[in-house]
């Protein structure tokens, strides 16, 4: 997704005295403090489990194992087979009163007890991650998969694009890598991955998001939009009662470890390790590296209306506030006429400006005093609220109001969104809702569970009276929403001027183009006998070759979250068989069943690679580490510096939806989300992602830079409409049924 943008061409330096064995030492330094803080989530995971009472196992189950064991010594039967009273005999004699033959038989039932119960859980968690750990299940229902080097599976990704001299060059650089240099990259790697938890993860999310001194919005920020084609109320506040509610409804029960598992293909649960940073988190930019600050609780939101910034408090004492009285929180804000104070209009451009400079200033001008208190009232809330001026909504009779509604989640205004937090909620004037999400703490199906939670919590279970506000009769005693204070300088308001123009460059440059592509959806792809994700992706290549006439190097994110703290990795959807189709749909000289068959070898070899990225046999976030070991052993490799200088012309990706069922999709059809999207990676590319939404529909969001007059997001995207029709006619799929 937007990840792709940062992955690109990412620098860092390391520079350590001394020669080589100096610079193996920082090598050893670096995977030495993955793995320390790879124990430390380890430890905290421990110690929150057995506060809450499920790890190792919980206390119920411990209970049984001792009944069972004290039931049968009472019947005269021997379960322990003698244990029971060799522990029975170590126990010291004549300590008390108390200390009764008797006494001594329940302790050592006890502890026999509980070594039978830890030796239980032992061999009952090694089962299961064996289990967990095979991912052979994904292949066995389509035939044999052969298995090749990395470096070759990269060969064989670039060959469509290259000439067959560009290709020489290129196996060459490999042939020279594998052999040479990869040998020794790989055994740093090894010893990471035996001494930290993911080998990956962490230093994704160091150099890919948090090192990147680029502006966040547009960059790496994205947006989510909420149900389009229903609306539960026009009151502003009223829908901002139930949905912050309704989120924090969901924080409770993530505190809780109640929230089950998303599976994988509905067999296997997947790691909701990123779920633990959604709330109460904020990115704090550094002038080399930025931060990423998790509380453990924050009792209040912050709130953007009209350049002033509001704490609102979600508790009342132990209490979490009604919808009613949260709705009742957010219109005194809304009442409230207060103008804002100097320099506080556009502050949170800053956090839209560049990393470096933003740092800067946090230091000069926020480090004492009320301006620290204001900001770290922002920084520790749950998270951030945006009350808009304006509106926007869906008309499905006006296809740019879905444009414009993602245009205002994408960036706003530039001072009306605060990008560091790890989402905003941002309610529009006329009650339309939806989120812009920092993407360094997760990816974006996590937030999408935590919407489609709050969504269906708010339309099924907290709903709204008939004049459209929140249940029930609000506290009027509550204390209001307490106003921020700033004393921002006039040298500070220039750097929030510059941040801001820096910015609106950016969001000014964003051709979006979204729409709904109404002649079928999932229901009648499935007719193709192919999965509706290569049958999207296929389509996407035939549309990228008649847009630019040329094929490109392309970008699909598949999630890796079967393995421990996995996050994502590269399908690389540009291959020699989508290739062979297109240029025989465009030749038109091809029969129909040549062209199917074209087709569905195309579909098969992309399920296949989006499989292999998906059980850890990708190819880019393996080279992405090899690359970050030859840094740190200042080894050059011409191979690896032009496989992370290739630009991502086509970053594409498909947003994830009903991973919990709130409610039943074929009763309700009309309560679709239409996805959400990013900003273009490349320059002269296009960022593309797609809602396969139900059975009838899809929703696409593409954009691009208005500054390339090789790219133009809208007639790309009449190319995909027209791709999908094509390949769907080629099976005579019957689009006038949908």
């Amino acid at each position: 997704m937007a990840e792709a943008h940062q992955a690109v061409a990412f620098q860092f330096t390391v520079t350590p005295d001394g020669v080589d064995f100096r610079l193996s030492r920082e090598a050893l330094k670096h995977i030495y403090l993955s793995g320390i803080n790879s124990w430390k989530k380890r430890l905290i995971r421990i110690k929150n489990g057995i506060l809450r009472g499920v790890y190792p196992g919980s206390p119920t189950s411990w209970l049984v194992v001792v009944m069972a064991t004290v039931g049968s010594s009472y019947c005269k039967v021997d379960i322990s087979m003698g244990l029971v009273c060799c522990v029975q005999r170590c126990l010291p004699e004549g300590c008390g009163p108390y200390w009764t033959p008797q006494t001594r038989a329940l302790l050592s039932m006890a502890i026999f007890s509980t070594g039978v119960w830890m030796m239980g859980i032992f061999f009952f968690r090694q089962t299961l991650k064996l289990l967990l750990s095979y991912h052979g299940w994904m292949f066995e229902m389509h035939g044999h998969t052969s298995h090749f080097t990395k470096v070759w599976a990269y060969l064989e990704s670039v060959r469509p694009l290259l000439d067959d001299e560009e290709f020489y060059r290129m196996e060459t650089l490999a042939k020279e890598f594998q052999d040479k240099t990869a040998p020794r990259l790989q055994k740093y790697l090894v010893l990471k991955s035996w001494w930290a938890t993911n080998y990956v993860s962490d230093w994704w999310e160091e150099y890919v998001y948090l090192r990147s001194r680029a502006p966040l919005v547009v960059n790496s920020n994205y947006y989510v939009m909420e149900f389009v084609l229903i609306k539960n109320t026009e009151i502003q506040a009223a829908r901002l009662g139930n949905i912050v509610h309704a989120m924090i409804m969901y924080r409770r029960k993530l505190d809780r470890e109640e929230i089950k598992p998303v599976m994988a293909l509905g067999i296997v649960p997947m790691c909701s390790y990123q779920m633990e940073r959604m709330f109460n988190t904020t990115r704090i930019p550094g002038k080399e590296t930025d931060l990423l600050q998790h509380l453990s609780d924050s009792r209040h939101v912050a709130v953007y209306h009209k350049g002033r910034f509001f704490k609102v408090w979600l508790y009342e004492g132990s209490q979490l506030l009604r919808p009613c009285d949260l709705e009742m929180q957010f219109q005194r804000i809304l009442d409230d006429p207060s103008p804002p104070q100097p320099g506080e209009e556009k502050l949170a451009a800053l956090t839209a400006g560049g990393r470096a400079e933003w740092a800067q200033a946090r230091q000069a001008f926020f480090s004492s005093g009320k301006n620290k208190a204001a900001l770290d009232a922002i920084e520790r809330a749950a998270f951030f609220v945006a009350l808009d001026e304006e509106s926007h909504h869906y008309d499905p009779e006006d296809e740019a109001s879905l444009s414009l509604y993602g245009k205002a989640l994408l960036h706003g205004n530039c001072y009306n969104r605060w990008f560091d937090k790890s989402f905003t909620v941002i309610a529009f004037k006329n009650g339309q809702l939806g989120l812009n999400t920092e993407h360094a703490w997760a990816d974006a199906p996590i937030i999408g569970h935590l919407w489609e939670f709050v969504l269906g919590t708010e339309t099924f279970h907290l709903g709204y009276t008939e004049t459209g506000h929140c249940l029930g009769k609000p506290n009027p005693m509550l204390a209001a929403p307490q106003r921020l204070q700033w004393d921002i300088p006039e040298q500070c308001q220039a750097v929030i001027e510059s941040s801001y123009q820096v910015a609106m460059a950016l969001a000014d440059d964003v051709e979006l183009y979204c729409f709904q592509f109404l002649p079928f959806g999932k229901g009648l792809i499935k007719k193709c006998r192919t999965s509706p994700d290569a049958f999207v992706q296929i389509a996407l290549q035939l549309a990228h070759f008649r847009d630019r006439g040329k094929f490109c190097l392309t970008y699909e994110a598949s999630m890796t979250r079967m393995f421990r703290e996995g996050r994502t990795e590269t399908v690389r959807s540009c291959t020699s068989e989508s290739t062979a189709f297109v240029q025989a749909m465009v030749a038109g000289t091809h029969m129909k069943a040549d062209l199917q068959d074209l087709f569905r070898k195309a579909s098969k070899k992309h399920q296949n690679m989006y499989r292999l990225a998906m059980t850890g046999a990708g190819i880019d976030r393996h080279l992405f580490c090899l690359y970050v070991v030859s840094k740190y052993l200042g080894v050059s490799s011409p191979f690896l510096a032009e496989v992370l200088s290739e630009p991502w012309r086509l970053s594409t990706s498909q947003i994830a939806q009903f991973q919990i069922r709130m409610f039943d999709p074929e009763k309700y059809p009309n309560h679709l989300g239409a996805g959400g999207g990013f900003g273009p990676v490349a320059d002269d590319g296009y960022g593309v992602s797609y809602m396969i939404a139900g059975e009838n529909t899809l929703f696409f969001h593409i954009s691009s830079k208005f500054s390339s007059s090789e790219t133009n997001a809208q007639r790309f995207g009449n190319h995909i409409r027209q791709a999908l029709l094509d390949i769907a006619d080629l099976f005579q799929v019957p689009k006038a049924d949908s």
